[in-house]
């Protein structure tokens, strides 16, 4: 399922109005074409309160849509990641489907705020959402989530294997940097598997991302690059990665 649809899924008591409205002007509206509406339909259509009805549900999904989006990134925020987090977990459970979860800091952001001022913190931020929105597909759950803190629910597959996502995030974070001169732009990121056999809560499973980035963090060695470090726990991570962009 899309994520629009597990958006729509999650939000369905709220819409059915907003559906209903729209079934009933597409009604009036084929009406009016038919060249002969009756004068029930003419009294509807030019009524103020069927149009000032739209236009405020109209307005409520608006302000439902921005209650879900980071108004700097434009990727969704906690409350829209849960939202659809939710939805893909229940599905991935009923269709036996394993689920990646990586959570990622910006590096230094402090640093840089304290550095160039924080218009060009948020210039960072947005820049690393660039990165993981060009590294990850449209279906899957892309948020930031906190100050520095973003984290997406990916389908694992064929072609979006772990090593795959990670190579094509140290890309994509080099082109977003390339033009940065004065610092690096580089993400720490934890990732969990969320496996249907032995399935866990999101929470949980954002719990144990989190875990592998701190431990990552804290044995880090002073090497730009750590490679991923693999290898299977019943209840930890599974594998955590830093990556540097130039």
């Amino acid at each position: 399922m899309p994520l629009e649809g597990m958006l729509s899924s999650a939000l369905l008591a709220s819409d059915s109005e907003l559906a209903q409205i729209l079934q009933a002007v597409d009604e009036i509206s084929k009406t009016l074409k038919s060249g002969a509406p009756d004068e029930q339909t003419l009294r509807i259509a030019h009524h103020p309160a069927v149009w000032c009805a739209i236009k405020q549900t109209l307005l409520d999904r608006e302000l439902r849509h921005l209650a879900l989006t980071d108004d700097l990134t434009c990727v969704y925020n906690r409350r829209g990641f849960f939202a659809a987090a939710t939805q893909l977990l229940k599905l991935a459970r009923r269709n036996a489907q394993r689920l990646l979860l990586f959570f990622c800091d910006v590096n230094n952001l402090k640093k840089i705020n304290d550095s160039f001022g924080h218009r060009e913190g948020d210039l960072t931020l947005i820049r690393a959402a660039d990165a993981l929105e060009q590294t990850f597909r449209d279906s899957d759950i892309l948020a930031r989530i906190g100050g520095d803190e973003f984290t997406v629910l990916a389908v694992e597959a064929s072609g979006q294997s772990q090593g795959i996502i990670l190579r094509r995030l140290e890309k994509y974070l080099k082109m977003s940097s390339a033009s940065e001169k004065r610092y690096e732009l580089s993400l720490s990121v934890g990732v969990a598997r969320f496996d249907p056999k032995r399935a866990v809560s999101l929470g949980e499973l954002m719990s144990q991302a989190n875990q592998a980035i701190y431990e990552q963090i804290s044995s880090r060695s002073s090497s730009c690059l750590s490679k991923p470090r693999t290898g299977t726990t019943r209840s930890g991570p599974e594998n955590i990665a830093v990556l540097e962009g130039a």
